[in-house]
């Protein structure tokens, strides 16, 4: 028999997918104590969680059965993917499941804000009848800004052209083609705040977008803006935006996530009734709770019985053998993906990969998926993943072009991406250390030996004598050991590369310093 474990509640609907299959045995027990789940969990060969269950390496290495950890909803935080990826368990989630029930709630509290209801709605239950206080605003000709257009960007946006509103969108990874196909203009970030009226967010959240809605940001925007987080709490700086509120610059505010959960009792959203605030019901459906439950009993069960692997939140579908000799190319794919991502301007139009030494008598698909997966992780986060990294590419209108060279070169195995934007052209190319370990051997055509591993610079600086001096002396000021320094060159004299692995993370302010140190070009923080 097959057992599974259900250890927070999951929509009827669901559990009955499982039990309908005749091969498993299905527990259901919830609200376990650490311990406990430890237990439960021992002769287990799948689990099933939502959002209450932390899965972590002790819950992890207490299985010693279990192959699938499906989580009912998009977030893996409380799954730790590593350690389950070094036993070969496959993680999965549902990104789809809520997509239609969180667009539907960020409009409700777009217009509930616009026109003051829950505010009207409290004041009539006192015995009150306010009409002139409650006046509130058209969606009608208005601008509506979305950042991050995503599955429920985008849902978001159509139910906006119902109302006669004119879109604005943000998303690196969005080309104008797919934008005016879908009648909204790209715009970005700071345009769009300048321009909208209304500005909603839909990111998921990371370094790069904890408070990417901050004080500055808030300075640019239109008097009067009005602000929607249905997302993650932490996009926008809830300290900045009460402040917003105080100078009245921002006329509204409906948010229903944020930094600390639950909301604090004294916490200043409450004092103001120009912010609408819900707990946290993005996904509070009956539908929603519903489809999460089906989809993620649907696809753990395909796992289980050899069907297929959708949703993989660390890698695809392989033959063990197969997958033990890709298994580092697959690494190494995925960290080129994350380091040309986090170096190049623009926004992304086409991708060109070309194989070329051992690796071309496999089917390579594995690797492009690690490799566009990696591209996008910085700022798609959980809502990517193995199997859907390249229909998302596609989605944003990123063409993808994957080739293999029989020829032998410098290298026995290699790897080169070429990535095209709006902007710019870049290029970098990768191979593996005699002991299986990823190294990056050329960056835009200059021949280099880095690690990609953790906290890195990349710098572009002119060929001249005390580069290396000063970065060493600026970083040693500031108590930053570097670990690793490479450098390459096209010509004496001319544009160079130089590569730092860092041991802590490099603040904006230090970047701005080595910006303006001698002979510097440009420099991007990288991690990986």
């Amino acid at each position: 028999m097959i057992k599974i474990l259900v250890s927070d509640p999951l929509a009827a609907e669901g559990l009955k997918i499982l039990q309908d299959e005749k091969e498993f045995q299905v527990e259901v027990k919830t609200d376990l104590k650490p311990d406990q789940l430890k237990a439960a969990i021992a002769d287990c060969d799948a689990l099933i969680v939502r959002s209450a269950t932390k899965v972590t390496r002790d819950v992890i290495e207490a299985a010693k059965k279990l192959r699938v950890i499906g989580r009912a909803g998009v977030g893996l935080d409380n799954v730790e993917l590593e350690p389950a990826t070094q036993k070969g368990i496959i993680v999965m989630n549902t990104p789809a499941g809520n997509t239609i029930s969180t667009a539907e709630h960020t409009v409700s509290m777009l217009m509930a804000m616009a026109r003051s209801i829950p505010q009207a709605c409290a004041s009539m239950k006192k015995g009150e009848w306010k009409r002139s206080k409650f006046m509130g605003v058209e969606l009608y000709g208005k601008t509506l800004g979305i950042v991050g257009f995503g599955r429920i960007g985008k849902e978001v946006a159509k139910r906006a052209f119902s109302f006669g509103m004119r879109i604005l969108a943000f998303d690196p990874y969005l080309s104008r083609e797919v934008a005016e196909s879908l009648g909204i203009e790209v715009s970005e970030l700071m345009d769009l705040l300048k321009n909208a009226d209304f500005i909603t967010v839909h990111t998921p959240l990371t370094e790069d977008t904890k408070h990417m809605i901050s004080k500055n940001e808030f300075a640019v925007m239109k008097k009067g803006v009005r602000i929607v987080n249905c997302a993650r709490g932490g996009i926008i700086d809830e300290k900045a935006l009460v402040e917003a509120i105080q100078e009245g610059k921002v006329a509204g505010a409906a948010i229903d996530v944020f930094e600390k959960e639950p909301l604090p009792a004294e916490n200043e959203f409450i004092k103001y009734d120009t912010i609408v605030t819900t707990p946290h019901l993005g996904a509070s459906t009956e539908e929603a709770q519903i489809n999460v439950s089906i989809e993620v009993a649907e696809i753990v069960r395909d796992a289980l019985l050899g069907r297929g692997i959708r949703n993989a939140a660390n890698y695809p579908s392989l033959e063990g053998e197969v997958y033990k000799f890709l298994e580092p190319y697959m690494n190494l794919s995925e960290k080129l993906g994350k380091f040309i991502g986090q170096i190049t301007e623009g926004r992304y139009q086409e991708l060109n990969i070309v194989y070329s030494g051992e690796i071309i008598r496999y089917d390579l698909s594995p690797l492009t998926m690690a490799l566009v997966k990696g591209l996008l992780d910085p700022i798609l986060k959980e809502t990517v993943n193995f199997v859907n990294a390249i229909s998302l590419a596609r989605e944003r209108g990123i063409t993808i072009k994957e080739s293999k060279s029989p020829k032998e070169g410098e290298f026995v195995t290699l790897i080169q991406l070429e990535i095209k934007t709006d902007k710019e052209v870049r290029n970098v190319s990768g191979t593996l250390s005699a002991n299986k370990q990823p190294r990056i051997v050329k960056l835009n055509d200059c021949y280099v030996e880095a690690t990609p591993a953790g906290d890195m610079l990349a710098i572009r600086n002119w060929d001249k004598p005390g580069i290396i001096g000063n970065l060493g002396t600026l970083l040693g000021q500031h108590s930053i050991n570097i670990a690793g320094m490479t450098f390459g060159r096209k010509s004496l004299g001319g544009e160079a590369v130089s590569i730092l692995n860092v041991d802590s993370p490099v603040s904006a302010g230090i970047v701005e310093k080595i910006k303006n140190l001698e002979n510097i070009l440009a420099v991007k923080v990288i991690k990986l």
